[in-house]
């Protein structure tokens, strides 16, 4: 899955594609590079990131879904947790919803479930603007599956089938270091439900804590963290370096043995 921020403040390309044009020529660059999907979003979700309204990520992502999808073999998701964004986007073009409330906000799980579209359901504790402030879990593991087995739950009551859910653990969405660490060794646990499981640590501060390294030069341990996801279980891998990961994916497959 490759990531496109039509956003000014992302977290590591924030500006970079703002602009219908920028955008439809990275989509299709992201899909020669061999992404599987991209993923579309208009408001940024960084720790302490500010809300936009529902106007603002319409006028952002609707024209870019409308324009890219002719030009796409690949399908685009739409990362929304607006319903009324996520209808004019599946109306648009968009054949997935990625919602990093996982459908709770107020109307959202209804609307997914009438548009038949799969969906990604996330863990975040708290919201953008204030998760990273003392997060806290007795088992991190436990609490996160648990309540992405509910909200898998809830979509499949209201009508979505289980093969069109996908979940999302949710790393560095209200989680310390050490949280995103036992997170990843428990993969495992979250793959044995039998969802497929999408797995995002992109640049992320997890892998600055971990190399020292600022968000341009995070390439290389992001590209490990998706090699090993994937060893662990992991179906989809949500990256900005597209061509970058699929090359390692492609040797890690060819050289690595069970």
């Amino acid at each position: 899955m490759g990531i496109l921020n039509i956003t000014p403040d992302s977290f590591s390309d924030g500006g970079k594609w703002f602009g219908k044009s920028r955008a439809i020529q990275h989509a299709i660059k992201m899909q020669a590079a061999g992404a599987d999907i991209i993923d579309i979003g208009g408001e940024s979700t960084r720790p302490g990131a500010e809300a936009v309204s529902l106007q603002q990520e319409l006028d952002r992502v609707i024209p870019v879904i409308e324009a890219i999808t002719p030009e796409l073999s690949v399908p685009v998701s739409i990362d929304t947790s607006k319903p009324e964004v996520m209808r004019d986007a599946v109306t648009a073009g968009a054949g997935m919803i990625n919602d990093v409330y996982a459908l709770r906000q107020h109307g959202a799980l209804q609307a997914a479930a009438d548009l038949s579209v799969p969906v990604c359901l996330m863990h975040m504790q708290g919201d953008p603007r204030g998760m990273q402030h003392e997060p806290a879990y007795d088992d991190v593991v436990t609490e996160v599956t648990d309540f992405l087995l509910e909200r898998a739950k809830q979509c499949e009551i209201a009508g979505i089938p289980p093969q069109n859910i996908l979940l999302d653990p949710g790393f560095g969405f209200g989680k310390t270091l050490q949280h995103n660490l036992d997170l990843f060794h428990g993969l495992p646990a979250l793959v044995k439900t039998g969802f497929p499981v999408l797995v995002g640590m992109s640049r992320k501060a997890m892998i600055g804590q971990l190399t020292g390294r600022e968000v341009p030069d995070r390439i290389p341990g992001s590209i490990t963290a998706a090699v090993l996801a994937v060893q662990m279980g992991a179906s989809v891998v949500r990256v900005h370096d597209v061509a970058e990961t699929r090359d390692a994916l492609g040797v890690a497959a060819a050289l690595w043995k069970d």
